[in-house]
């Protein structure tokens, strides 16, 4: 055993189990508590709100001794006497303002979305804060801007012009001066016209795009330029005109299992290389695709079932009798093949599956 880590935020299986595969006891501070990450943890503790994370590490702190703290979504900032394995809150508070993270892109000439005055429209409008695409709309008109406004409080934000293409983003490893970009991966957001409709909700690894070579090699640049340190991701927008980045996330990305079932790689393991200061001597090869979807609830539900027997096409599983709220995660499928389109269709067979069992 390599040592016990601790890692907290709003979802952290993905993390987990990177870790747990890599060698290390890991205990947890996770809003879901699902039922598989109990396979690959000494210990959990579970959390509603984000604000109440702090608490949820005191308690679990007071039962259990930690060589290592990673931080993932929600916990960024958090400071900790426990050896932390990632970049620190005073670097992460740059990229997390994503005005700031504008002007850091615009400071080493990456092209970004131009920031839009008040008053043009159609303007792509995010909050300042916040992770996941939470909130960000597409504005056409000023009685739009007033009553988005009007149902978030008017928050700070930035409004940007609307680029239109592909969604996607690149893996990086960081040294905190050097940096590798590892995999690019298509973006698969949630759509509709809720405040989540540019939300995460899966990924394609890697990304066919013919803009994703050069937006690899922009990616590399970016990390190394960002002085983030361990595993980080760059988000673009692959358009006509190629690839336009659009934030950086300092922390594990919802991207890990694609990555690591794409490449065979351990991201954990390259995560905390990086930390040492050591990168690894070249990106990996794909040796396959792989593709990962939530599936969210349609309605108001209860899952009866024991969903565990599906380990291996389904992570983030909940546990019989869990009771979730329309819009809510209920679990994340996986699907993979030699290409986009085998692994798609393997992925559209697994979700026809799972859904048996949604009833």
């Amino acid at each position: 055993m390599n040592g016990r880590v601790l890692i907290a935020g709003f979802a952290t299986r993905h993390v987990a189990q990177s870790a747990f595969h890599a060698g290390y006891e890991v205990c947890t501070v996770d809003h879901f508590c699902d039922q598989d990450l109990a396979w690959y943890t000494k210990d959990r503790e579970k959390f509603d709100d984000v604000a109440d994370i702090p608490d949820a590490i005191d308690r679990i702190c007071r039962r259990q001794k930690f060589d290592y703290f990673v931080p993932t979504s929600g916990a960024e900032m958090l400071p900790s006497s426990i050896g932390r394995l990632g970049t620190g809150p005073k670097a992460i508070s740059r990229f997390m303002d994503k005005l700031e993270t504008q002007r850091f892109f615009e400071s080493i000439d990456v092209p970004v979305p131009r920031i839009l005055p008040d008053g043009e429209y159609p303007a792509m409008v995010k909050p300042r804060g916040g992770a996941g695409g939470w909130r960000n709309a597409v504005i056409s008109s000023s009685d739009a801007m007033a009553a988005w406004k009007e149902l978030y409080g008017n928050v700070p934000h930035i409004c940007q012009e609307v680029v239109e293409g592909t969604p996607a983003s690149t893996c990086c490893i960081a040294t905190g001066s050097q940096a590798m970009a590892i995999a690019t991966n298509e973006q698969i957001l949630r759509g509709g016209s809720g405040e989540s409709a540019y939300g995460f909700s899966g990924s394609v690894t890697p990304s066919s795009h013919p803009a994703a070579a050069e937006m690899l090699a922009l990616a590399g640049w970016i990390a190394a330029e960002s002085r983030c340190v361990g595993t980080i991701g760059i988000d673009f927008v692959l358009g006509n005109n190629g690839p336009v980045a659009i934030e950086v996330n300092p922390r594990f990305q919802g991207t890990v299992d694609t990555v690591e079932m794409a490449t065979g790689v351990n991201l954990f393991s390259l995560h905390l290389g990086a930390c040492e200061g050591m990168l690894p001597p070249h990106p990996p090869a794909t040796s396959q695709v792989a593709c990962r979807t939530i599936l969210f609830a349609d309605r108001d539900m209860t899952v009866n079932a024991d969903l565990s027997h599906l380990k291996g096409i389904v992570a983030d599983i909940p546990w019989p009798g869990t009771s979730l709220e329309e819009e809510q995660a209920i679990v994340s499928v996986y699907g993979w093949g030699p290409d986009r389109d085998s692994a798609m269709a393997l992925l559209d067979k697994h979700i026809t599956t799972v859904r048996q069992y949604m009833r």
